[in-house]
């Protein structure tokens, strides 16, 4: 048997926005809750990542591959319909890294405003030190989330609850 010591830096990692949609909260929560479940894709065009969000405190956020296969994103660490969604695992990083994301909601006058935090810690792969591809990623996930969110206004204000 051997064993190998080897020093790594412990990373840092911070991802912080403000977001608006003009829509109520409760309209803007379910679709925080179905993008995070089975319409999270890896990019604009890409297909759905198969996605489960369990909406209830220590409530699995996992990529479902079928056959008792895929990969624990996270677990629902405190949720507050439709105010507060905090999720904690190592998210996407295949790294020995813990994240921490948290959406606050809050309404004022028919606009939802969502602020929102992503903070990792531990050895983040190198391509991932400066948070841009995270950040991109998020910013991503707003966008079609402000778009879900129009498409749901354009149907007529309809929320069609789908297993998440």
């Amino acid at each position: 048997m051997s064993s190998k010591i080897s020093e790594q830096p412990v990373e840092l990692l911070e991802v912080t926005l403000d977001v608006e949609v003009a829509a109520t909260i409760d309209i803007v929560w379910e679709t925080v809750l179905e993008q995070l479940g089975p319409m999270l894709t890896c990019g604009k065009s890409e297909p759905s990542l198969d996605m489960k969000l369990e909406p209830w405190p220590g409530g699995r956020w996992f990529r479902d591959l079928g056959n008792n296969t895929g990969h624990l994103w996270g677990h629902v660490q405190s949720i507050q319909p439709p105010e507060l969604l905090a999720l904690h695992g190592s998210m996407m990083f295949s790294a020995a890294v813990v994240s921490h994301a948290v959406f606050r909601l809050t309404e004022a006058g028919g606009l939802t405003r969502i602020d929102f935090s992503h903070r990792a810690v531990g050895l983040i792969p190198e391509a991932l030190r400066d948070g841009a591809d995270v950040s991109a990623g998020w910013v991503n996930y707003f966008a079609k989330l402000r778009a879900e969110v129009e498409q749901r206004l354009n149907r007529g204000h309809r929320i069609e609850r789908e297993t998440l």
